[in-house]
């Protein structure tokens, strides 16, 4: 078991106590160990980012941006240590975690592309002789928390452009998935990021929650994660003049039409459903089906599902990885149980690996017969689990898709370019595909939902400046033109 530093004003530092980090396809021995910061580390964290706003958001932007230009490259170099840290800590496939890490190195790259871009608009003004423009400038201090099942690309996501912009921040990776975060954070800090910049906070949330969430020197939190946890920063907030971007839960569905290319449609529902043991804010977990072809498409689903291949992420023949940890695998477990007590019926999987007792496994299932009343077809689950149901026609299901508090992510598959449309138009979801699966966004694609998804401030792309930027606007008298 190794140690692992945590960054702080610039240095790599440790404290008194520690909490392990456990491998999910083993949890009985610990595979390295963090440190346990305290309130008074927390508000050192505020300390270091205060002082170092004031000249990280003067520095020019072509410097922050060959800073995260040279992370970018170091994080490329690294490409295979990293995606085995976030193979052993989260359990994702290598394959999946070696995508990660490369992904999070584009974050970084096109920021800095986007560091360099113009930063302000000019304006036509109504007065004589005035020239007036816009400009946007960094908000401050920018709490950073990110969830466990994404722990490289979410905190790429969130700090690429809010460094990028000039913003200093203090991060809370998750406790469980330390690992991803600090090899980020190293990255950064080897390319040249100045101290203070950026302060990673490891730790016990119970124990350092008020000092996180507290401090009067935060402009601005983005959080990844539960509703539950989400709407209780939101309300912590709620008085003071700090900003809040959530990316919360999700039941996202998929839809088959009776024009369909099933065999394709049900290759891209698995993929969809199962990669990263459905473990992503955009998985897949409701499946809606013409009643024409729902029989013939579950034969088809269930066969692409039970050709995955369960096993460790370090495994290369494993498609199926464990979930996070063993409180993840007993409450999806639960869930199973639940809808199945509920009349729904298992087609396949719906078990854990008895094989591998010491491993968070949990077989893919797929249920039938899920009515819109059960637990199942409302609540996220966040594992590999999918909800199969039947309706008449196309509005039945655009009106099944919509069912939902949550509006992620959509996807519908038909040949009618018609229907494709119109499902583009009525589904109330921030993310709609056609023809291929909810997950898999580009990083200059706007991402986030509607309704209990998320925030009104997006994610990715130019739109997550609106979140770490404010505007200013300058008029300026230029005084009546010279003549003589």
């Amino acid at each position: 078991m190794r140690t692992s530093e945590t960054l702080s004003g610039g240095e790599w530092v440790t404290t008194g106590d520690w909490i392990d980090v456990h491998d999910p396809a083993d949890v009985r021995t610990p595979l390295a160990r963090i440190p346990a910061l305290t309130a008074k580390d927390v508000t050192r964290a505020y300390d270091h980012a205060e002082r170092a706003f004031t000249g990280w958001k003067r520095t020019s932007p072509f410097e922050r941006a060959r800073i995260l230009t040279d992370a970018a490259r170091l994080i490329r170099e690294r490409a295979e240590t990293i995606a085995a840290d976030v193979t052993a800590e989260n359990g994702k496939t290598r394959a999946e975690a070696r995508g990660e890490t490369l992904k999070a190195a584009d974050f970084l790259e096109y920021y800095a592309g986007l560091a360099r871009q113009g930063y302000g608009t000019l304006l036509h003004d109504a007065r004589p002789h005035h020239r007036t423009h816009t400009r946007r400038e960094p908000i401050g201090v920018i709490l950073v928390i990110s969830p466990w099942n994404d722990p490289l690309i979410t905190p790429a996501r969130k700090l690429a452009p809010l460094l990028a912009a000039g913003n200093t921040a203090v991060f809370k990776p998750a406790t469980e998935t330390p690992l991803a975060g600090l090899h980020f954070a190293r990255a950064l800090h080897d390319a040249g990021l100045p101290a203070g910049v950026l302060n990673v906070v490891t730790g016990r949330t119970a124990q350092i929650e008020e000092a996180l969430l507290d401090d009067p020197r935060i402009t601005g939190v983005t959080f990844t994660g539960s509703n539950a946890v989400g709407n209780r920063i939101r309300r912590r907030l709620a008085d003071r003049n700090v900003r809040f971007q959530g990316e919360l839960g999700g039941k996202n569905a998929s839809v088959v039409l009776r024009d369909a290319d099933l065999p394709a449609a049900a290759k891209a529902v698995a993929a969809a459903s199962f990669g990263q043991a459905g473990q992503r804010c955009t998985a897949t977990s409701r499946v809606v089906v013409e009643r024409p072809v729902h029989d013939e498409f579950a034969r088809l689903l269930v066969a692409e599902v039970e050709a995955l291949t369960l096993g460790p992420g370090d495994d290369p023949a494993t498609t199926l990885c464990p979930l996070s940890s063993p409180r993840q695998r007993d409450g999806v477990l639960a869930a199973v149980d639940t809808a199945i007590g509920e009349g729904a019926t298992p087609l396949t999987g719906g078990t854990p690996d008895s094989a591998r007792p010491h491993g968070c496994y949990v077989r893919a299932t797929v249920l039938a017969d899920v009515t819109p009343e059960m637990a199942i077809w409302r609540e996220e689950v966040f594992g590999p689990v999918l909800a199969l149901r039947a309706v008449e026609d196309f509005r039945a299901a655009v009106d099944a898709v919509n069912d939902s508090d949550f509006g992620l992510a959509a996807a519908v598959f038909t040949r009618d370019l018609a229907h494709a449309h119109r499902f583009a138009d009525d589904v109330e979801c921030g993310q709609v595909a056609v023809n291929t699966t909810t997950t898999g966004w580009d990083v200059h694609h706007p991402f986030g939902g509607f309704h209990d998804s998320g925030t009104a401030y997006k994610e990715q792309g130019d739109e997550v400046l609106r979140f770490s930027t404010r505007v200013k606007t300058v008029a300026i008298n230029l005084g009546e033109p010279d003549r003589g």
